[in-house]
């Protein structure tokens, strides 16, 4: 008995220590989500991390893309996240067949007087008539743009205007490929998805009730799922959304023709079909790495803390970089990988007290010399005329935690932002390192014990052997 008693007491004390170890290196916590290689991935130099779940075969992925960006901005997912993915599915305006993946037209269903009638559709008409020789003229959106200008100011785009029609359609298509799957999540082309974090995150919630999740947004009184973080729909949930859309499919039409998104038309039917949304912020991200600001924070929920599923706004070389990443991160730790992981590891390296041709989106406030240089503060009135200067300016402020300079231009920010390459543009950028360890230590002060922000169901045995 006192052997047994002394090798608790050593088992307790080296669980402690990893424990301590942990929170003073910033590592996560230590999760029992089994990982492997999958057998076929052997046979390339990488070896593919995986999770292990009996869950994963239960899920299909709904990506959801356009003729005018398909050829573009698949092919990347073919050879990142998709390839954990076991059942995953493509819907699009045109059928096609992209890197040997079969690409669906879901707008088949939509009903033929609104495709007559409505200017959306006259993109479709060339596509249906002439393939691709019908896209002539079309401007493919890079994610870069649509992460510093916003999705909505894209609405002219041919293109963009046809996506909306894909919600409601899709949700039918998505079940008659697979009808026995429990979760269907659906994604963009620019959003990269965190599949080891997305299987456990759903283990936490019932299959069987109906639920909605995804990050909340509202147009007027309609709160949905905004569609470029992703949103996860359940099984229950499929069906009911279903069979409210097929009561009034004339109606359902009629407002999306009347509003900007499809996302937002989607939120109505589930509204009408009494299923609320599950709000999955901050796993479930609007923003990419390079723009998302670290330290945000909404529902009372501070980014920094939680593991992340997704990201938008993400270009295709982005996702071989994240994917890369976290391939590299999930062979070294067993826990989630969180928001600040992604900072530390994959944004930080990155950043320096100058970057050349770079835009870190500093933008709290500009100095130049029109405003500025009979400014009584010394530092105000001379930050337009260099970088140095304006590195001298930020310093001089104490909130100040980066800048970025143009010619005749100095902005600053109290607030950490990566931002994009601007290899053809004379801005440079830099970065106030020391503050910014300091806002990452403090963030870091903030995260308590909590994972995901789920509902709180009994899981069931084969969730509790998991766990264990």
């Amino acid at each position: 008995m006192p052997q047994r008693t002394f090798l608790c007491r050593l088992i307790f004390c080296a669980v402690f220590s990893v424990s301590i170890i942990n929170v003073f290196t910033g590592a996560s916590a230590p999760s029992f989500f089994l990982r492997y290689s999958k057998p076929q991935a052997l046979a390339h130099q990488d070896q593919l991390v995986c999770p292990q779940s009996d869950l994963a075969e239960d899920v299909l992925v709904v990506l959801r893309t356009g003729a005018t960006e398909s050829r573009q901005k698949l092919p990347v997912h073919f050879k990142t996240t998709l390839r954990c993915v076991p059942n995953f599915v493509i819907m699009s305006d045109m059928d096609e067949e992209v890197e040997g993946h079969a690409v669906h037209d879901v707008l088949g269903s939509v009903t033929t007087e609104r495709k007559k009638q409505h200017e959306d559709f006259k993109l479709y008409h060339q596509l249906q008539s002439q393939g691709r020789k019908g896209l002539d003229g079309q401007q493919v959106l890079t994610s870069q743009s649509g992460s510093s200008k916003g999705d909505y100011l894209n609405t002219q785009n041919p293109g963009w205007g046809l996506d909306k029609w894909k919600f409601l359609p899709m949700i039918d298509e998505a079940y008659k490929q697979n009808p026995s799957a429990k979760w269907f999540v659906f994604i963009e082309t620019d959003t990269y998805l965190g599949w080891h974090n997305l299987l456990d995150y759903l283990s936490n919630f019932d299959p069987n009730k109906p639920y909605y999740i995804g990050k909340h947004l509202y147009i007027n009184d309609v709160e949905f799922g905004y569609g470029g973080a992703g949103f996860i729909i359940s099984n229950p949930a499929m069906r009911k959304v279903i069979e409210q859309r097929s009561l009034r499919i004339a109606d359902y039409e009629e407002f999306t023709a009347t509003h900007w998104v499809g996302d937002c038309a989607l939120g109505k039917v589930m509204e009408d079909a009494k299923i609320p949304l599950h709000r999955a912020f901050p796993h479930l991200q609007g923003d990419s790495p390079a723009t998302m600001d670290p330290a945000t924070s909404k529902l009372d929920r501070d980014a920094w803390c939680y593991p992340v599923i997704t990201y938008h706004h993400v270009s295709p070389s982005e996702i071989q970089d994240l994917w890369q990443f976290e391939q590299s991160w999930y062979s070294k730790h067993p826990g989630f990988l969180r928001h600040r992981d992604i900072f530390r590891g994959y944004v930080y390296p990155k950043i320096a007290a100058a970057v050349p041709n770079w835009d870190n989106m500093s933008a709290d406030k500009e100095f130049n010399a029109h405003d500025h240089s009979s400014s009584a503060d010394p530092y105000e009135s001379n930050a337009w005329k260099s970088f140095q200067h304006c590195h001298a300016v930020c310093e001089s402020k104490k909130d100040c935690v980066q800048f970025s300079y143009e010619s005749g231009s100095c902005s600053i920010s109290n607030s950490f932002r990566w931002g994009y390459a601007k290899p053809n543009e004379r801005v440079q950028s830099g970065w106030m390192t020391d503050r910014v360890d300091d806002l990452f230590l403090r963030l870091e002060g903030k995260c308590g014990i909590i994972d995901w922000f789920a509902p709180d169901e009994p899981m069931s045995k084969l969730q509790r052997r998991r766990k264990r």
